[in-house]
């Protein structure tokens, strides 16, 4: 019902956008003497009529928009529209271009206001990734990546232009083009020490986004904290008894600090184990691929005296599914040398982030391994043990100040202001006897067992609704005719069941963010020029564009952030509504004035058939274009794609 209800409520607030403009067009024509004929307030049939001063109001069916009828706007009889006494076209070239100006105007103003009065009210509270400049998580497979650009990282500019965080990528990743340049500096986390890059990079097909075509570099999201709520997470999930508590900050996780959910999704995934390891007199943490044993190349006695730890522990399960590491190791866990191993397509991105990560440190010969993980071995059997089931370890920043609300800047500074130290001590002592599981604000949770998606379902309710979802899935890709396309959809559905999480429902942190009003005025009205002159040009496909259908689901979301956050948007489609209507097309605002401005050069009103001549063929490209962008938004709204 609440959701029925914001979706009314956006759809009267398009109406009263359109309303305002119209009653800018009807104030300002009766005031240079223009007869008004009609006033519709909404559109279709009308169910309530009234006349005042020889106006015919009319409160229409559909609860909005609305129109302004002047008269003379068409040919009349034998009567030429100029002709028509107080008509539009009999008026003065400059009183018309007061008329047609009049709707936008309102538009603008009206969206000017708003910024003003969320200015005054303090700004409003949006997630930190909608700010920060800050890298969230890079496509490990980019050229961006290659050239050591890393999530955390920082973005100044994109494509010439300041970088203003995850508006400007969403932009970015919707235009052509075939290279973009990118500036900012990468940041050491150890030193804090900051170097500055400019690469020019090719721009490809975002794999995850195959369907929509959409552009990227790389840069696949901004970084967000990861803010723990137990009361929202489901019950039963492997992180409950971790330790962890509400309000917690997810800071760290087997080995790197984190900087978006994306990041950590591929950690928990991936194919390595978190090593603590003894080096003469130095111990040590570090990552090394885990892999099956039937991808290892080990000669037959090796492989026998795993095949004896085995049994010796009573794993149950063939030999060559077991998890290893790719050394021969000793019955004590001395390692003796290091094995060649078969690396399948889906376990590389893994070994080469293992291979990146800050503790990557290959393991030698002589080299002891005393836990995996975070969990001690005492021998080769515990080990063996230890590599069959996946763990996660996490650190979290327990500080009460993270719930608070600051300038979206001040988020950004304390973001990275981490106490390394006190991170190094808790790190350092993961696996030994000394273990150290808090330092100042930051907790070692216990070693958390994540779970595959579809084990995440707990009650018969839950693994009903969820059985219910896959044969839906699956009867939708049986419809796909595409073969490829098909297959490729089925190794999608058949990853995300087998996708290990942690089963946290992570927030990111509320921010406030109030630039002054001129601004977010010119912010949003450089937007709104930079897209129409993408769409002109060519660069922007309209299908990426949004119709009434796409506004109001815009508007309807936007509920969810606050009546604020629903003032701004309405802001936005006001500024954009007034800027759209002025451009020089003949069926628009735009295309008025322009006659008008020829009227006045050439001193002849423009014949009513040459304006039909050009109104006509403009009339059926809008309606075109309305019709395409609408078939878009419902595609998108019900999660098709064509």
């Amino acid at each position: 019902m609440i959701q029925i209800l914001h979706i009314f409520l956006a759809i009267l607030g398009l109406g009263f956008l359109v309303f305002i403009h119209e009653l800018g067009h009807y104030f300002v024509a009766i005031k240079t003497g223009m007869k008004v004929e009609a006033f519709g307030i909404g559109f279709g049939k009308p169910i309530f009529t009234w006349e005042r001063k020889g106006v015919k109001w009319h409160i229409c069916m559909l609860p909005f928009g609305g129109y302004v009828r002047i008269a003379g706007m068409q040919k009349e009889g034998a009567l030429e529209p100029s002709e028509i006494p107080d008509g539009f076209f009999g008026k003065s070239p400059w009183k018309r271009i007061q008329v047609a100006l009049a709707g936008p105007v309102v538009n603008i103003a009206f969206a000017f206001i708003v910024f003003v009065g969320l200015w005054m009210l303090g700004g409003m509270n949006q997630p930190y990734s909608e700010h920060t400049r800050r890298i969230g998580w890079i496509d490990p497979q980019s050229a961006l990546y290659l050239q050591g650009v890393r999530p955390g990282d920082v973005i100044e500019k994109y494509d010439g232009r300041d970088f203003g965080g995850l508006k400007d990528l969403m932009i970015a990743s919707v235009m052509q083009g075939k290279e973009t340049r990118i500036e900012g500096y990468t940041i050491d986390y150890d030193s804090g020490d900051k170097t500055q890059f400019d690469y020019t990079l090719k721009k490809y097909s975002d794999p995850l986004q195959k369907k929509e075509k959409l552009q990227t570099i790389g840069v696949k999201a901004p970084a967000q904290y990861l803010i723990f709520d137990e009361k929202s997470s489901p019950k039963g999930s492997p992180i409950i008894e971790s330790g962890i508590q509400s309000g917690d900050r997810l800071l760290w996780a087997d080995g790197e600090i984190l900087f978006s959910y994306p990041q950590l999704t591929t950690i928990v995934n991936g194919s390595t184990a978190f090593l603590t390891v003894q080096r003469g007199d130095q111990i040590f943490q570090t990552k090394v691929p885990r892999v099956h044993i039937d991808d290892l190349k080990m000669s037959s006695y090796e492989r026998a005296e795993i095949d004896d730890w085995q049994h010796e522990t009573g794993i149950k399960g063939r030999l060559q599914d077991l998890s290893f590491v790719p050394y021969t190791l000793s019955p004590d866990c001395l390692v003796e040398s290091r094995l060649n191993f078969i690396v399948k397509e889906d376990q590389i991105r893994s070994f080469e982030q293992c291979e990146r990560c800050a503790l990557f440190n290959p393991l030698q010969e002589g080299d002891r391994i005393l836990a995996v993980d975070g969990l001690s071995v005492k021998n080769s059997y515990d080990l063996l043990e230890r590599l069959q089931k996946r763990h996660v370890l996490l650190i979290v920043e327990r500080d009460p100040a993270i719930a608070s609300s600051v300038d979206w800047q001040e988020a950004d500074r304390q973001f990275d202001q981490l106490n390394l130290s006190d991170l190094h001590a808790v790190v350092g002592a993961i696996g030994t006897n000394q273990s150290i599981p808090s330092a100042g604000n930051l907790v070692l949770l216990s070693p958390i067992e994540p779970r595959s998606y579809a084990d995440m379902a707990i009650s018969s309710e839950e693994k009903s609704a969820l059985a219910k979802q896959n044969e839906q899935q699956i009867r939708q890709v049986e419809e796909i005719k595409d073969p490829q396309q098909k297959i490729e959809t089925l190794e999608q559905l058949e990853l995300q069941q087998r996708r290990l999480v942690l089963g946290a429902n992570l927030h990111d942190r509320q921010v406030a963010y109030n630039p002054n009003p001129i601004q977010q005025f010119s912010e949003v009205m450089g937007d709104t020029w930079r897209t129409m002159a993408s769409l002109f040009t060519g660069q922007l496909n309209a299908k990426y564009m949004s119709g009434p259908v796409g506004i109001v689901q815009v508007v309807q979301n936007s509920w969810s952030y606050g009546f604020k956050a629903v003032l701004f948007w309405m802001a936005v489609i006001s500024l954009n509504l007034g800027v759209a209507n002025l451009l020089p097309l003949p069926v628009l605002d735009g295309g008025h004035i322009l006659f008008s401005c020829i009227e006045m050069v050439t001193k002849k009103p423009i014949p009513s058939k040459t304006m039909e001549r050009l109104i006509i063929p403009f009339v059926g490209l809008l309606i075109a274009l309305f019709i395409f962008i609408t078939f878009h938004d419902i595609s998108r709204l019900f999660g098709f794609t064509f």
